[in-house]
């Protein structure tokens, strides 16, 4: 049998304590393995469908074509062991652990291979004597069709794996109260009989079906029968995509030169490796991807073949030095286009380009995934859904009405679910952003709040991007600038596209004096994300280093950029009337002076002056002469009090 790619669940299997139970009795250990694997784990893997790949010595191996059979037979054969063996004393029992996972295959007649093995045998290793450990994947699966409670255990770091796993998991104890699973009856015992004429009818419907399904996959991959069964048999099971889900298909290259390929498929690569790391997403492997390459296949066979919502798809051109790529994102489910951009560079620095176009979309496609999933209506949401909302309500220009609606909706997530670490890290976020923006009321309170918060999410999550990023608004909220920078440095390796991150690390290197490092860091934040909603901010910070650096006509061309993008912040309106007081415009200066204080609610000009002390307080020394120059001289010519 040739070796195949194809998706599949996973179930992986081994017996806790098993070299000690052979030291005790190796025979005996062995005889009750294998009847236990005779007359209860292979009936009952038959029985849902499924195939035993292979025995391990101490477990086994086996895969599904649906996932909520795979969960549903793993529950079975855990809540049958649990009652056999009764004369066996407890500490001599064999109970399994088993982890299941969703993931790309290699196939071959006696054996898979593929990272989503070694996820399932790193699930596995997780789970409790007798319990059951499953990936986010497969909890989105199931979710609204199978009622197991399993509990959230986090993000976990495990072994070869770089990415951290979020873990649901079935204890023994749940296990063990679990209704008693009927035991399994052999297909021979159980004929069934159908007609002649209705038997060769039957089998011409079942054939033609599976020729119709099987006809993109087997041109590619000749005699894959078993993979176009697997999408038959989803689709009868009225399979469901996860919510963020998408297959990166291979970029097209357009330009005359074969050779450009290359810069193509580098292009479909990098992409498939940047928006793996994006949170809850399901991004299929650019191996199975690839066996689309150069077919008219619609978005929504796609979409049915792979199992997910969203395809991306592009192309590349090339003209002398320059050149172009274009990226759409595709609803699977209606073939509708829901996004499109182009990005245009030049290719004198070839891995720059690419690393700087798959940066740019990687980031806008994340945009507009968010945007989608949080419309989709439902009539009962989860945190999950919840949690989206909120995640497409940040992107609206940051207001305290905004503000107020993003919590809530945070809040909400959590009420549904207390240890989502999502919900936790997002709420910590934006608690501590609301502080940074000057437009909390009860700003201690929410510091407070914010920190207890990401504490519950580091520990479940250390290796988390967002909890790091979290963590560093609050430390920024705080003042501890110096503290910040580490964090925000965390979520850049572990994720190289955060823009904002980048933006909160020039804020830091600002406060702690390394002004020349500010410019060139929101400038990368910008060049990521130049549609943000509220890149008022980071066109805030190149004016307000301009400013400080005596350039008036500059910082007053960037702070009217600040306020033109978000007219709310009050602090944009103190800074642009500090240029303009500069630059001698007194009556330009008193105007923004006026919207300040309305903004603020405070009534008067030194008030303004006796808050921006407080907010010098937070930069090194070294930064207050430049203050006293620039800022606070422009706010004597303004008219605002020497007090």
């Amino acid at each position: 049998m040739a070796s195949t790619r194809r998706l599949a669940a996973i179930l992986a299997a081994d017996v806790a304590g098993y070299s000690r139970l052979m030291g005790a009795d190796e025979e005996g250990t062995h005889e009750r393995l294998k009847a236990h694997l005779r007359e209860l784990v292979d009936p009952k893997i038959a029985e849902h469908h499924g195939r035993i790949v292979k025995n391990t010595g101490d477990g086994f191996l086996a895969e599904f074509l649906s996932v909520v059979d795979a969960v549903r037979g793993a529950v079975e054969v855990q809540r049958a062991m649990a009652d056999r063996e009764p004369e066996v004393p407890e500490e001599r029992r064999i109970r399994f652990r088993i982890g299941i996972n969703l993931g790309d295959v290699i196939v071959e007649e006696h054996d898979i291979f593929g990272d989503g093995v070694n996820v399932a045998a790193r699930l596995e290793a997780l789970a409790e004597p007798g319990g059951i450990c499953i990936s986010r994947t497969v909890r989105d699966h199931i979710r609204d069709k199978l009622t197991y409670p399993f509990e959230d255990m986090g993000e976990q770091q495990v072994k070869n794996i770089t990415r951290p796993i979020r873990v649901y998991a079935l204890t023994s104890e749940v296990v063990a109260e679990l209704p008693v699973p009927s035991l399994p009856v052999s297909a021979r015992h159980r004929p069934i009989r159908v007609s002649a004429p209705a038997a060769a009818a039957l089998a011409v419907v079942v054939i033609a079906a599976v020729a119709w399904w099987a006809w993109p996959v087997t041109r590619s991959s000749p005699g894959s029968l078993m993979a176009a069964a697997a999408v038959t048999t989803s689709i009868s099971q009225s399979h469901v995509a996860p919510r963020l889900s998408i297959a990166v298909l291979p970029f097209t290259n357009l330009s005359n030169d074969p050779e450009q390929q290359y810069f193509a498929d580098g292009i479909t690569e990098d992409l498939t490796t940047d928006l793996s790391r994006i949170e809850n997403t399901l991004v299929i492997s650019r191996n199975s991807a690839f066996t689309y390459k150069d077919k008219p296949v619609k978005a929504k066979q796609i979409g049915r073949e792979l199992g997910v919502r969203y395809v991306l798809e592009g192309s590349v051109q090339r003209s002398a030095s320059q050149v172009r790529v274009n990226a759409q994102l595709i609803n699977a489910e209606t073939d509708a286009h829901l996004w499109a951009e182009r990005f245009d560079g030049d290719m004198g620095d070839l891995f720059a380009l690419q690393n700087d176009i798959t940066n740019r979309i990687a980031v806008a496609f994340h945009t507009e995934l968010i945007s989608a999933e949080a419309a989709r209506p439902k009539e009962q949401p989860d945190a999950l859904d919840y949690v989206l909302r909120g995640r497409a309500a940040r992107l609206k220009p940051n207001s305290r009405n905004v503000y107020a609606e993003v919590i809530s909706l945070y809040e909400r997530a959590l009420t549904l679910d207390p240890r989502s670490v999502e919900a936790q890290t997002r709420l910590a976020e934006v608690l501590a952003d609301r502080v940074l923006d000057g437009m909390s009321s009860s700003g201690a309170a929410d510091i407070a709040r914010a920190e207890g918060l990401v504490r519950q999410a580091l520990a479940a999550s250390p290796q988390n991007a967002a909890v790091h990023f979290a963590k560093g608004e609050i430390l920024r909220a705080r003042g501890r600038f110096k503290e910040a920078i580490p964090e925000f440095e965390t979520v850049l390796t572990l994720n190289r596209n955060s823009g904002w991150a980048l933006f909160a690390l020039a804020h830091c290197k600002l406060r702690i004096g390394a002004v020349e490092e500010v410019i060139p860091l929101v400038g990368q934040a910008i060049r990521l994300s130049p549609r943000d909603p509220n890149i008022g901010l980071m066109y805030f910070r190149i004016g307000e280093v301009h400013l400080l650096r005596s350039r008036a006509d500059e910082a007053i061309r960037w702070l009217e950029k600040a306020r033109s993008a978000n007219p709310e912040y009050s602090f944009v309106h103190v800074f642009l009337a500090a240029g303009y007081g500069l630059n001698g415009e007194t009556k330009e200066a008193a105007a923004e002076l006026t919207e300040a204080r309305r903004l603020t609610g405070n009534g008067s000009p030194s008030s303004i002056a006796r808050e921006k002390v407080i907010f010098l307080s937070g930069f090194a020394p070294s930064m207050r002469p430049l203050f006293e120059a620039t800022y606070f001289a422009g706010l004597r010519k303004a008219g605002v009090p020497e007090e």
